[in-house]
């Protein structure tokens, strides 16, 4: 699907000259009173708009749309009228988001390959945001999952243009925008490929390819550490997760150094279990499937790396990613077994289920030697996080000082500009009295009262002498159900807080 920014005459907006446009389909915004946009009044010339409206053919309220086709006077040869809301006067995003979800799923039923968009002004949102809203909406209604059937899904895919019309004025910057949305919505492709691939293709061997086919077309430096150098780390944590499987771990570093060469980086560190039995701790058998999605942490940090790669995006950027099976055998870790990380603190494993944690203290220890400006670790790590925000809402952990609170409020902010927002939970002592142990440093859980936070207060320990932040993705990441399947979350987020911080 190609993308493009058009203009038509100089001294107006696209929407005053909407009538103009030829393609095979416009589409354009009608509101609940039976108001209409600029560009649908441009197109009504002959009453054909009001009179759906009057009809009740389309009521205007936010997700509803119709179809006209040879609309007198009109170049298009179809019309696609969109629900806005209420209110002409302030188009909200949430209006905005459905009606450009709306049409992107319905177009691709039709026989035109090209249609053109007419952005309305979004009440709060700049141009940009509309436009990446767009390129995201029409992209997902084309995402394929069937990669594996040896009879591919009927899904229509007949839009191979898609222009979006913009004023004059406005072509430059909305060009930009347009770029950086089509590698940022590629960077979620990518995450949302690799979450949804089974974990006996999407193996930590295939994490690290991955990681290098990005440094290849996008001139990172990489280094994949295999299990010998992993050892000579003595990354013990690490490994005893990896203890009960026949697949090789894999430690990934990954570096996009597009900034100046005095300026620290951003690290992205992500949890990458391709597979997660629960270990000894064994998991129900129901819902297993799903946690091949246990590598969403990896695989959101490497679409991220993807899309500024492909954005030449002038910030320091370093992904690291521990990677491995948690498997059971008679070689795998038991509960009761004491391990000690690359940090040298002991652990003891309660539940073997917790294994994240076990893999990304060791990840967290090693980027010391970055001297980072910022380190940011994203995992899939805890159930508890569902039942504390569902499905919608990422958990945001740090520590409470000023300098923390400036990288949660980034990271918030970045969020809410993306559409892929985060909510701050606390950590703190009073949560790191449930991780004692009578026999290590610390226990590996901390029983189930606030699950997500202990989870958090355990990765903090080993965070001490940078700036750092954790993101809880495992409500978010993923959707279970009949739309199963990788939703390439916190990517829009990510990306967004690093484009900020490169200006």
């Amino acid at each position: 699907m190609d993308f493009s920014i058009k203009t038509l005459a100089a001294k107006s907006t696209a929407a005053d000259n909407a009538s103009t446009i030829k393609t095979a389909c416009i589409v354009v915004g009608v509101f609940e009173n039976k108001k209409l946009s600029t560009a649908a009044t441009q197109l009504n010339k002959k009453g054909a708009i009001d009179a759906a409206l009057k009809s009740g053919d389309i009521s205007g309220k936010i997700g509803s749309s119709l179809l006209l086709r040879n609309i007198a006077d009109v170049s298009a040869e179809r019309v696609l009228l969109v629900g806005l809301g209420d209110d002409p006067a302030k188009v909200s995003e949430k209006a905005y988001s459905s009606a450009v979800q709306s049409a992107a799923r319905g177009l691709n039923n039709l026989g035109g390959t090209d249609v053109s968009v007419v952005l309305p002004a979004v009440d709060g949102r700049d141009l940009a945001w509309a436009i990446r809203q767009t390129v995201i909406a029409f992209k997902e209604a084309i995402f394929r999952t069937d990669a594996h059937k040896s009879k591919k899904d009927t899904i229509a895919a007949n839009i191979k243009k898609v222009a979006i019309y913009v004023a004059a004025t406005d072509a430059a910057a909305a060009k930009l925008a347009l770029a950086q949305s089509i590698a940022l919505v590629n960077g979620m492709e990518l995450t949302k490929e690799l979450g949804n691939m089974p974990a006996n293709f999407c193996t930590p061997t295939h994490l690290a390819n991955t990681a290098k086919k990005i440094a290849t077309e996008f001139k990172m430096g990489v280094e994949v550490l295999e299990r010998k150098q992993i050892q000579a780390l003595k990354m013990n944590s690490f490994l005893s997760v990896s203890a009960g499987t026949d697949e090789p771990p894999k430690f990934i570093v990954l570096k996009h150094m597009g900034g100046k060469a005095k300026d620290a980086p951003v690290v992205l560190v992500g949890k990458g279990i391709t597979f997660d039995s629960g270990g000894i701790s064994l998991k129900p058998g129901a819902g297993m499937d799903e946690m091949k999605y246990d590598m969403g942490g990896a695989g959101s940090v490497l679409g991220t790396m993807r899309a500024i790669g492909e954005m030449k995006l002038k910030l320091n950027v370093i992904a690291v990613i521990p990677t491995c099976e948690n498997m059971p055998s008679g070689s795998a870790t038991r509960p009761g077994d004491i391990v000690t990380s690359m940090s040298g603190q002991t652990i003891e494993v309660l539940n073997t289920d917790a294994e994240g944690r076990l893999i990304l203290c060791d990840a967290l220890t090693y980027v010391e030697r970055f001297k980072p400006a910022a380190v940011i670790d994203v995992a899939t790590l805890t159930g508890a996080i569902i039942t504390s925000l569902g499905h919608h809402t990422t958990g945001l952990f740090t520590r409470h000082d000023d300098t923390h609170d400036k990288l949660a409020e980034e990271l918030l902010v970045a969020g809410k500009q993306a559409n892929d927002v985060a909510w701050r939970l606390p950590i703190g002592e009073l949560y790191n009295e449930q991780l004692k142990s009578n026999f290590a440093d610390i226990a590996n859980i901390g029983g189930p009262a606030a699950g997500s936070i202990t989870a958090a207060c355990f990765l903090e320990r080993f965070t001490k002498k940078y700036t750092w932040a954790h993101l809880d993705i495992a409500g978010v990441s993923w959707k279970s159900g009949a739309a199963k399947g990788s939703t390439g979350r916190p990517v829009p987020m990510l990306t967004t807080f690093l484009m900020n911080r490169a200006g």
